[in-house]
C-alpha cells in the first residue's frame, strides 16, 4: 500500500471511546491507614505479621492498634488504647471521654487481653498494664516510686516533676529508649484510682491472658 493512503487509513480509524476503555489499575489497599504520626514509625511489616485474630466481646476492631504497635507508631497506638478503654466502659455512650474508676471492672477480660497481648508482643515485654502491674507490686503501690520506675517523672534542676502529657508531651514513644512499664500511659488527673483498679482487674489473676486465640 503506498505510504499515503497507509496514513489515510490509519487517520480514519475510528477511535475507541474513553468510556470502553478498561478502568485503570486501583492503588494498593493499606491495611490501616493510621492517623498523621506524632511517633515516626521504626520499622515496616507486611500484612501477614500483622495478627487479625483479635477477640472482642464488644465488637472492637483491633487491627488498627495491632498496625500501629507493628509500625513503631506507639502515640498512637497509646491513644487507641485509651479511646477503647472510654468505649469498653460504657464512657463513650454517656458522653464522656474518660472513666471513671468505678467503671474499671465494665471492661471485658477478652478486650483487655487482647489489647494487652499486643503491647507485650511488640514491644518485646516492655510494654503494657500486666507490666506496669509487675512494677506497681515491686513498689508495694507507691505512685510516688512507681512513676519514678516507669520513667514518668524527671527533674528540672533539683524539682522532680510528671511529665507533661498534654501540648509537646515529654513522654518516650521509642521502644528502644523508654523505661519497662513507660506505655500505656494512663491518666492520674483525677486521682490514682483508675490506674490502681486498673491494676487490679481481674483479667490479671491468672496467666489465661497471655493465651493466643485458636486460629481455627
Amino acid at each position: 500500500m503506498h505510504p499515503f493512503n497507509l496514513l489515510l487509513s490509519l487517520l480514519l480509524l475510528p477511535l475507541t471511546p474513553a468510556f470502553l476503555l478498561p478502568p485503570p489499575s486501583p492503588p494498593p489497599l493499606r491495611l490501616y491507614d493510621a492517623p498523621p504520626s506524632t511517633s515516626s514509625p521504626s520499622s515496616t511489616v507486611t500484612d501477614c505479621e500483622i495478627p487479625t485474630i483479635l477477640p472482642s466481646d464488644c465488637g472492637m476492631d483491633y487491627v488498627p492498634l495491632a498496625t500501629m504497635l507493628a509500625t513503631g507508631q506507639l502515640a498512637e497506638a497509646d491513644q487507641f488504647t485509651r479511646d477503647a478503654l472510654i468505649e469498653l466502659c460504657g464512657a463513650k455512650g454517656k458522653g464522656r471521654t474518660f472513666v471513671y474508676f468505678t467503671e474499671v471492672k465494665d471492661i471485658p477480660n477478652t478486650d483487655l487481653a487482647t489489647m494487652e497481648r499486643l503491647w507485650n508482643k511488640f514491644s518485646g515485654g516492655k510494654f503494657g498494664y500486666s507490666v506496669q502491674r509487675e512494677v506497681w507490686r515491686k513498689q508495694k503501690g507507691d505512685f510516688e516510686k512507681f512513676c519514678r520506675k516507669i520513667g514518668w517523672t524527671t527533674k528540672d534542676g533539683e524539682v522532680e516533676r510528671k511529665l507533661k502529657w498534654f501540648g509537646a508531651s515529654e513522654f518516650i514513644y521509642d521502644v528502644a529508649k523508654a523505661p519497662t512499664g513507660h506505655l500505656p500511659l494512663t491518666s492520674a488527673l483525677r486521682g490514682t484510682a483508675l490506674l490502681k483498679k486498673l491494676m487490679e482487674h481481674p483479667v490479671w489473676e491468672n496467666d489465661d491472658w497471655k493465651i493466643e486465640p485458636d486460629k481455627e
